[in-house]
Parts: C-alpha cells; sequence; structure tokens
C-alpha cells in the first residue's frame, strides 16, 4: 500500500506472458506473499508420504513461485478472482485473452468436409467450438460420451503438429483405431509411441502413453503445436507436469477426463497446466438422450441379529 497525500492509492498487479506454460505476475512483495498462501495447498495423503515423515518437506504444493512469480497461465481466472475479492486492479496482456472467432455454422460447414461415417453429436459439437474459440481447456465428459470424436475434431481441424497422450497401451490402439474409424488415414498420418517405440517421425500426429515420453530431452517436445491429455486425471502428476512445462511453444492445450478427484489440488493443477474446466455433458443427460443404457441402483441392506453380530 502507498500513500499519496491524504489519497490511498489501490495496488494494481499486471500478467505479462512468459510462455505458453506460465505468465509472471509483477506485483509488490507483499501481495506475492498473498498470491503464495491463497494458491498454496496441501498435497492429499500428504503425511503418509516419505519426504514429509522424514521432514524434508512440508507437505504443501505452491503453485505460485515468489522468486520468479511465475504460475501457470491456465490459472488466470483464479488470479483475476484473488484481486476481486480484495478489491486490487489487475492489467492482463491482451494476447493472453485472444479467442478465434470460430460459430457453430463454421463447425457444421467444416466437419461436412471431414465425410464421417456418422454425424457428431450436438455436445461434441459444442466442445469442438468451444476448444477452438478458447485454444486450451479442461473438458469434462463422462465414459462413453466420444471423446475421441472430439480429439479428432480438434486434431483435424487445427491441422498442426499434435501430441495426443494417453494413459495406456490400450488406449493408444484405440485411438489409433477410432480416428482410422471416422475415415482418417491413420497409417500415413499417425505415429504411436508405446514402450520400446521410436520416438522419431515426420508423422504430423503422434500417439504416446505418458510413461512412455515424459523423460525424454525438452527439445523433443519443442516440435509440438497441440496438445491433447487423454484421461487426464489418470496421469501420474510429476510426470504430466513434466512433460506439459517442457511444452513452452505448444500454443492449443487440452485435457479430456472423466472424472477429478475432487480435491482443489488436482483440480488446480490440471487447469493450470491445460485451462478452465469446461462441462461437455454430463450421464444423466446421455441416459435422457438414451445415448447410455439406464442406470438402475439397488442397495441391499442386510440385517443381522446381535448375538450373530
Amino acid at each position: 500500500m502507498q500513500l499519496t497525500g491524504e489519497s490511498l492509492l489501490k495496488v494494481s498487479l499486471k500478467i505479462s506472458k512468459v510462455n505458453e506454460v506460465y505468465v509472471k505476475v509483477h506485483c509488490e512483495a507483499g501481495e506475492a506473499m498473498e498470491l503464495s498462501e491463497y494458491f498454496t495447498f496441501y498435497v492429499p495423503g500428504y503425511k503418509f508420504m516419505p519426504a514429509f515423515r522424514n521432514k524434508i518437506w512440508d507437505g504443501k504444493i505452491r503453485l505460485f513461485d515468489r522468486q520468479t512469480h511465475n504460475i501457470y497461465a491456465g490459472l488466470i481466472p483464479y488470479i483475476e478472482r484473488f484481486c476481486k475479492e480484495r478489491d486490487y486492479e489487475l492489467d492482463v496482456d491482451y494476447e493472453l485473452r485472444t479467442t478465434e472467432n470460430f460459430s457453430l455454422a463454421e463447425a457444421d460447414e467444416f466437419v461436412k468436409t471431414l465425410n464421417l461415417p456418422f454425424a457428431p453429436r450436438d455436445y461434441q459439437m459444442k466442445a469442438f467450438v468451444y476448444a477452438i474459440r478458447n485454444q486450451r481447456g479442461l473438458l469434462l465428459s463422462p465414459t462413453a460420451s466420444g471423446k475421441s470424436m472430439i480429439a479428432y475434431l480438434i486434431t483435424r481441424y487445427l491441422s498442426c503438429k499434435t501430441l495426443i497422450i494417453v494413459p495406456t497401451i490400450s488406449l493408444v490402439s484405440q485411438m489409433y483405431k477410432d480416428f482410422k474409424d471416422y475415415g482418417f488415414d491413420s497409417d500415413t498420418y499417425c505415429h504411436t509411441i508405446t514402450a520400446g517405440a521410436d520416438k522419431v517421425t515426420k508423422k504430423p500426429i503422434v500417439i504416446s502413453t505418458w510413461q512412455s515420453i515424459y523423460k525424454l530431452p525438452k527439445d523433443w517436445f519443442m516440435q509440438f503445436d497441440l496438445i491433447i491429455g487423454d484421461e487426464a486425471h489418470l496421469f501420474k502428476a510429476q510426470s504430466l507436469t513434466k512433460i506439459m512445462t517442457n511444452l513452452t511453444d505448444c500454443a492449443y492445450r487440452f485435457g479430456m477426463t472423466g472424472t477429478l478427484d475432487g480435491t482443489q489440488t488436482h483440480r488446480l493443477v490440471l487447469e493450470g497446466l491445460f485451462g478452465v474446466v469446461k462441462q461437455v455433458t454430463t450421464t444423466k443427460e446421455l441416459m435422457d438422450k438414451n445415448s447410455l443404457a439406464s442406470l438402475k441402483i439397488k442397495a441391499l441392506i442386510l440385517k443381522h441379529s446381535d448375538e450373530n453380530c
């Protein structure tokens, strides 16, 4: 806080772009301390971790770096909320807010050029439009909702060097096959990476497990302009963070998941790396439209006598 005569000047923060992973918050030491506390959380189960038991680590994750003032770019909405709660002024570089003008009608016209064997569902189209407009996001959509179709539409429209990461080998094969089923020439344009596979390819689309690539050097990741993390909630946090922070020039970043584990830490890390959560559809909505089989739950309650108990 600064005083000019008898008037009190408002606290002002500014956000500038570092790269596609981080932004820098320009502020005084006091506000930096506040931001650090605001973005500090205990990791679930920290009390049982060896580093905490050996008193090497305090069990907390800090998303704001007080030394560099860097924070994940996907957390800008939370910084805006932080400033609003405290009546602080915030100046954000325009380039961080840019969205492409892309309408549902334009999306429909583009999809027609793909000659798909079946029309995408309405929520898939809306998720596709949202992704192109916002350039990053964490798309929340339940199992069997067709996340691979959304990934396919995004990949075909952006038509750039693409990395699609999945948590298991079976999902690598499934994504490759899904693209083929949509009428795409996967054999020509898709390269799959699992343990022992060649990591270098000239093909524009790479589909890989995170386990196969997280130890690769940063230079390898510099080739990609688009990253899609399928079933993002299943990624090991440290490995996912390493991959995503290596993608410093990757402007298009999308995570897809059917569930979040409910902890604020888990959600903020994923949103920081990919973007804010966007609910695509829900299991109930899919059931109401008969896209999924209806679910009926029967609870069996067993009652025992006190003697048997």
